[in-house]
């Protein structure tokens, strides 16, 4: 993550390559009685640094977590068999491969169409080059739920059926998020995966979204106090997500510090629709 965030936009960056609004700029600075430029450029940094962290993360976090739970990172060769794959790992007879994105809004009708065009087109090579019978494709999202999905990665799904007439289909992805069929020879399960649902899939048991979770905080937020009972947040809603009153004063676990217990459900929060006490 260190190496990542390295590459990141800084203060020496080029103002052409901010591609920033005239209008938004002007609106900002009348909401916060701006009159000089350098206070509109001190909020212009954060805000690009946050808009390129939400590119580059989910590359940082799939070459990490991949290999730790027993995948291959796959080489992002443009115009090659395998340029639509992040990741794969072959499990007995069958080939589990998957390409991931860093949130549930990232694809748009084009790009459903040509995950689809790149199964048909490259599963029976995948399937060959590991002497295998059987794929299993996985869109995989690192956050987000279905109800939060645009619902384009199910379109992948969609694209599969339409473009096969719906033959050799066992399984239809009608009212689901799965789809199996036979093509050329191979038998071919596509799936989309969002948020828990894909860590739970990568590390093979529902603890696996926690274990990255805590690993993060760990990695990335310094132990201190937690915000007091109270405090007022700007965001509406966020003092009830991050409320500690349902967590006992003599509760304690080894991994976390009571001050980072709130960055845990800030964090859950993105991978929930709710949180319930």
């Amino acid at each position: 993550m260190e190496s990542g965030v390295g590459a990141l936009p800084l203060a020496s960056a080029k103002f052409a390559r901010f591609k920033t609004s005239p209008y938004v700029l002007l609106m900002h600075s009348m909401m916060n009685e701006y009159s000089s430029i350098s206070q509109i450029e001190h909020d212009i940094l954060p805000a690009k640094l946050f808009s390129s962290m939400e590119t580059s993360a989910g590359k940082m976090i799939e070459d990490v977590t991949l290999p730790i739970y027993g995948w291959e990172v796959v080489p992002s060769a443009m115009h090659s068999a395998y340029s639509a794959l992040d990741g794969r790992k072959r499990a007995g007879d069958v080939l589990t491969v998957a390409t991931l994105k860093s949130g549930p809004a990232c694809l748009n009708d084009e790009m459903a169409e040509n995950f689809a065009d790149a199964i048909l087109a490259h599963a029976p090579r995948w399937a060959r080059d590991y002497g295998t019978s059987v794929v299993e494709f996985t869109y995989g999202v690192l956050y987000g739920t279905p109800n939060q999905s645009n619902k384009k990665d199910w379109h992948i799904l969609r694209n599969l059926w339409d473009k096969l007439g719906g033959q050799g289909f066992s399984l239809s992805p009608e009212g689901r998020w799965q789809a199996a069929f036979t093509y050329d020879g191979i038998q071919i399960r596509a799936g989309i995966r969002i948020g828990t649902d894909w860590w739970t899939y990568l590390g093979g048991a529902p603890t696996a979204s926690m274990e990255v979770w805590t690993a993060m905080i760990r990695a990335c937020v310094t132990v201190g106090p937690p915000d007091p009972p109270g405090h007022q947040y700007a965001i509406q809603d966020l003092a009830d997500i991050v409320s500690l009153e349902s967590v006992p004063r003599s509760f304690n676990v080894s991994v976390l510090q009571r001050g980072q217990l709130q960055w845990l459900f800030f964090v859950a929060r993105h991978f929930c629709d709710k949180l319930v006490p």
